[in-house]
């Protein structure tokens, strides 16, 4: 199954985006952040479906999962 996050160095600065649009994966995700629903996001955006939505979530999920370093700040 192909992605639906996509990243094309010549849209939007080669950020992560919801394929076929040039609706970055950031965006939908600062709605979420900000209170929206899912509904509220697709409102804003009537090109995205919930599967879009989730696949921004999903997508935002296996970044974290990468390995980070937490180096404390005194």
């Amino acid at each position: 199954m192909e992605s639906q996050i996509v990243i094309d160095p010549d849209v939007c600065n080669g950020r992560p985006i919801v394929q076929g649009t040039r609706i970055t994966a950031q965006t939908v995700l600062d709605f979420l952040a900000a209170g929206d629903s899912v509904e509220g996001v697709i409102e804003a955006y009537p090109r995205l479906t919930r599967e879009d939505v989730q696949a921004c979530i999903r997508y935002a999920a296996q970044l974290m999962g990468n390995h980070f370093t937490f180096t404390a700040v005194a």
